[in-house]
């Protein structure tokens, strides 16, 4: 039996595998959904072939708002799987507040600030950038004129 396993009953575990995969679900939907969503709705307000300035406003504004719900809502399952696992928040000063006279960041404030929700973001940024990747080598094709 691991130590996962004797130390979180399975219920414990079922919440933080669905939290993280709420995560995941959001920050993809970030470099996804929220952009062809505002897409769709600049679409619906374009009257005419050429680009009007509503159709413009109304992309920027829904990508925007989009973005800064799901970003709340990748906060808020931040903070639920914080407190379901029982993680404190690491209480760090930004670097251009810290002193110069050799404050070093401490063994518990490194550990604290790398959990489960912060590896759910840099893998799906990851995956994200290599997906990208291999659209545009592999898929696009090449916008050159044959020559």
């Amino acid at each position: 039996m691991s130590a996962a396993a004797t130390r979180y009953p399975v219920s414990l575990r079922l919440r933080r595998a669905g939290l993280l995969a709420g995560m995941a679900a959001a920050t993809t939907l970030i470099w996804t959904g929220a952009p062809l969503l505002a897409l769709w709705v600049g679409s619906r307000a374009q009257t005419s072939t050429q680009p009007s300035m509503k159709a413009l406003v109304l992309v920027i504004l829904t990508l925007g708002i989009s973005c800064f719900l799901l970003l709340q809502a990748l906060q808020r399952l931040s903070r639920a799987h914080d407190e379901l696992v029982g993680r404190r928040r690491a209480r760090g000063h930004t670097p251009w507040l810290r002193s110069l006279s050799g404050e070093r960041v401490t063994r518990e404030t490194q550990l604290a600030a790398a959990g489960a929700p912060e590896r759910v973001l840099v893998v799906s940024v990851v995956l994200a950038v290599l997906a990208f990747e291999a659209w545009f080598f592999f898929v696009s094709g090449s916008s050159l004129p044959a020559g």
